[in-house]
């Protein structure tokens, strides 16, 4: 049993090296996809007042002597990065107060008390001591699948969601071994992380369609000959490109690859609080064979949440979760 315990550790510190890597390529490869798109767009549309509008957006120390579509692409990026910064703060202190609540709503999340559900409350309630949490609010999906998540700013504020499907099918050890994996989350700190990235994802992508918007507005002002329109199209088109791309593949890409670093990490950590790891494999076993919740079908970001994904047909790169079959069999050599 100690060389269990070792193992769990080892794999949570080396979970979280990566995921911390993981993270950083969001704001890097933001920023080259911005810079590319921006050089590719100045390049096919641009022409040379567009170039030198894009130069001239770079302080004066930076300007290059023969300014070229690279360099616009450069200053029309710079040009982006205080609003983008902006927006950025803004999305932080939503996702920090309000995404909890938000993830909660976009699953039609009820709150539960314990005189309708005392044998899940006091599951609950027994795993956080043990955990040495403070006990989480509860909330219900009405749905008959098995599935579950965690959110909320910090273990003092967290939440616990679950299908009545889970509460009614599981064995109370199995629930148990549910709710360890998801107090291993409050504990790790996912939560916080997953509703960053559930919240931040879909302001990026509403902001992609804005700057589209903005770009065919601009291209119309220009066909009406408003000469200072040029600008505004290349890094409104620009910019709602990039932004799109990273919406669509590059984002999801690096949402999946954190949330099965995440995911290995709260399987470990769920059966170190329980000393039990064969609680949370039975359990695996069942979810995965009805893991579906329709209400999340319109909101694929929030997968990355949930104990394991509530959608069907989702596997490989393009999964938010490690296959349940590795992780069960993880699960059972502790």
């Amino acid at each position: 049993m100690a060389q269990a315990v070792l193992s769990a550790y080892d794999h949570i510190t080396q979970n979280n090296r990566n995921t911390l890597l993981l993270v950083l390529l969001f704001p890097i490869t933001l920023c080259l996809l911005v810079i590319l798109a921006c050089w590719i767009v100045t390049g096919l549309f641009g022409n040379e007042q567009v170039i030198m509008q894009g130069v001239a957006n770079l302080p004066q120390k930076w300007q290059p002597e023969a300014p070229n579509s690279l360099w616009a692409a450069i200053g029309f990026a710079y040009s982006f990065l205080m609003p983008t910064s902006i927006l950025a703060l803004v999305w932080l202190t939503i996702a920090y107060f309000f995404g909890g609540k938000m993830m909660l709503g976009f699953a039609g999340a009820k709150p539960i008390e314990k005189k309708e559900a005392p044998k899940l409350y006091n599951t609950v309630e027994n795993t956080a001591i043990m955990a040495g949490l403070p006990m989480p609010k509860l909330y219900i999906i009405e749905d008959n699948s098995l599935n579950a998540f965690a959110t909320g700013m910090n273990p003092k504020n967290a939440s616990i969601a679950v299908t009545r499907g889970l509460m009614e099918k599981l064995s109370p050890l199995e629930l148990q071994g549910v709710i360890a994996h998801e107090m291993a989350h409050i504990g790790n700190r996912d939560i916080r992380l997953n509703m960053l990235i559930v919240v931040g994802i879909g302001i990026f992508y509403s902001l992609g369609r804005s700057c589209m918007r903005s770009a065919t507005n601009s291209s119309n002002r220009r066909r009406r000959n408003d000469k200072n329109s040029g600008q505004g199209v290349v890094l409104f088109l620009a910019v709602g490109i990039a932004l799109m791309i990273f919406h669509y593949i590059v984002a999801p890409l690096i949402q999946k690859a954190v949330s099965r670093q995440r995911e290995y990490a709260a399987d470990s950590t769920g059966a170190k609080i329980l000393h039990n790891s064969k609680a949370l494999a039975d359990a695996l076993e069942k979810i995965s064979k009805d893991a579906r919740v329709e209400v999340l079908d319109k909101q694929r970001n929030m997968a990355v949440a949930c104990i394991a994904s509530p959608f069907a047909g989702m596997s490989g790169l393009f999964s938010t979760h490690p296959p349940i079959e590795e992780r069960i069999r993880r699960l059972r050599s502790m």
